[in-house]
């Protein structure tokens, strides 16, 4: 049976990702060599790396004045690595979730952190508006999409500061104007490769200007210099992200994800919009995430909640349970996942209201 795969995370990769890193793990450039145990100092890694990096700034339209790094600890070390490095005197930051309020916290060790708005008290069921961010914030720090609640800011906030994003679940989906940024992060385990690497893309002028000493591993300078091998970096997860950028630039790059994303999004919202047994969990259609659709039974309907998980299960839909600060279900519609599973989705969600 065909699995559809809507997992938050780690969650679907394209086949063409899968198939060209299984070929790497049996026969790395025709060395002999499998990936998992070439030298990350071979010329063919190195090819690999640089690579990769480039099609990262390609496909992002980054500038020149930024540098790619490919990192270990996933986005909750750029959690303190960004205060880090960044935070001279006091930050900005927007609350509308989990991973927005674990990097509130750790940005707390370094200095003045000023929380504009938080929908905490709504179970984060909308992104806060009307708030306004002090000019004189060294950065104003803002989570694009909130995987566990559904919720997603998909323009760049106009503020007086320059902006760090955490773009971990939504980035290559959308452009950026990179003349607002001085950094934006992003695990891999949604949109590019297996967990265990972490982009980081940093303005190399806005470094340097923190009076505190930072520990040599957690300084991005490190990094910069030694070209994201100051120790071995995680080479799988890299050379599985160098086979989902060429894949992406093969389909054509940001403007033809984010139509296809739009397209499997606004299908899926108009089916749980349109039906008598489902409904919404984010209650402002314009926040809503085109990457994590969250949704519930009405409730009058809610006993049979375990019941549609089992009956997706049985047409192999797989990951659609919510998580439990939410409850309901959750399709995680990332990049990789193809129209036709959101399809098969809606079938099943159609044939399970026509049951009951």
């Amino acid at each position: 049976m065909k699995k559809h795969n809507f997992y938050a995370g780690p969650s679907i990769l394209s086949e063409y990702t899968i198939k060209n890193t299984a070929e790497g793990i049996l026969n790395f450039a025709n060395t002999g060599l499998s990936v998992l145990e070439v030298s990350h100092r071979s010329k063919e890694f190195q090819a690999v790396i640089d690579e990769a990096t480039a099609l990262v700034k390609e496909i992002l339209g980054i500038p020149e004045g930024f540098s790619v790094l490919w990192l270990g600890g996933g986005a909750s070390l750029q959690f303190c690595m960004m205060p880090y490095n960044f935070l001279a005197k006091k930050a900005s930051f927007l609350d509308t979730g989990t991973w927005a309020s674990n990097a509130i916290k750790e940005a707390r060790l370094f200095g003045e952190v000023d929380v504009v708005a938080s929908s905490k008290d709504a179970n984060y069921t909308f992104i806060p508006r009307g708030w306004q961010v002090a000019a004189d914030s060294d950065y104003f720090h803002y989570t694009t999409n909130n995987t566990i609640y559904g919720t997603e800011i998909r323009k760049d906030p106009e503020v007086a500061c320059p902006l760090i994003a955490d773009m971990s679940s939504d980035i290559f989906s959308r452009e950026i104007d990179w003349s607002k940024y001085i950094a934006v992060y992003a695990g891999a385990q949604k949109n590019l490769a297996p967990a265990g690497v972490t982009i980081a893309i940093v303005r190399d002028d806005a470094l340097g200007k923190v009076d505190r000493p930072i520990p040599t591993m957690l300084d991005y300078r490190t990094h910069i210099k030694k070209g994201s091998m100051f120790n071995t970096p995680p080479v799988l997860p890299i050379f599985s992200a160098l086979q989902t950028l060429r894949y992406y630039k093969e389909l054509g790059g940001l403007k033809e994800l984010e139509r296809r994303d739009l397209e499997k999004a606004g299908a899926l919202y108009e089916a749980i919009d349109g039906s008598r047994l489902f409904k919404g969990t984010v209650t402002n259609a314009e926040d809503r995430s085109i990457m994590n659709v969250c949704f519930v039974m009405k409730p009058e309907y809610a006993e049979l909640e375990k019941e549609f998980v089992d009956f997706c299960g049985e047409r192999g839909i797989v990951g659609i349970k919510g998580h439990r600060s939410v409850g309901g279900f959750r399709a995680s519609l990332y990049n990789a996942l193809p129209l036709e599973s959101v399809k098969v989705l809606i079938q099943a969600m159609k044939d399970f209201e026509a049951k009951h």
